[in-house]
């Protein structure tokens, strides 16, 4: 069978003529603010501001900045603006540090660290790989597979219906 696959989705829907919905809202949005400040303001106020107002809703509905949307752009001025900013170049104090820090650590041989396993681990270890390739061979004895149940932590393979019932 044979489907249609969709080819642009990235292409926004047309809702409101020309406009997809947000490009509406934008407007829409604009075009309510200065109508608003028209009629709360007087004259020589509300001009510069319903001209803002409408630029506004224009801009975020049609300018893309860097094929991005002008949102993004105003989203990203907002943060520059709030956020603490430090810039660094050539920081002597760090530059210090390091430079002590290396010669610390050039004084002291690296330590190498090798693992230790205890007798009774080494044991253990071993015991339980020797039964687990005789579980797995099926030749282990059912003492040996009451060993490893799941109150131990280890998962044994399951030959037999009777096996699985039991655990």
């Amino acid at each position: 069978m044979q489907f249609q696959v969709p080819q642009f989705i990235e292409v926004e829907d047309k809702i409101f003529g020309p406009l997809t919905f947000k490009q509406f809202v934008y407007v829409a949005g604009g075009a309510g603010l200065a109508y608003l400040m028209w009629r709360v303001f007087p004259i020589y106020l509300a001009a510069p501001l319903v001209g803002g107002a409408l630029g506004l809703g224009a801009a975020l509905a049609f300018f893309q900045y860097n094929g991005r949307p002008f949102i993004v752009a105003i989203e990203h001025a907002f943060y520059y603006l709030t956020r603490s900013k430090l810039y660094l170049w050539k920081d002597e104090r760090r530059n210090k540090n390091l430079i002590a820090r290396a010669a610390q650590d050039e004084k002291k041989p690296l330590p190498v660290f090798v693992p230790k396993l205890s007798e009774s681990k080494l044991h253990e270890l071993a015991w339980s790989l020797d039964i687990k390739e005789r579980i797995a061979a099926g030749v282990a004895s059912d003492d040996e597979r009451e060993d490893f149940t799941p109150r131990s932590r280890i998962v044994a393979p399951i030959r037999t219906a009777r096996g699985a019932l039991v655990q």
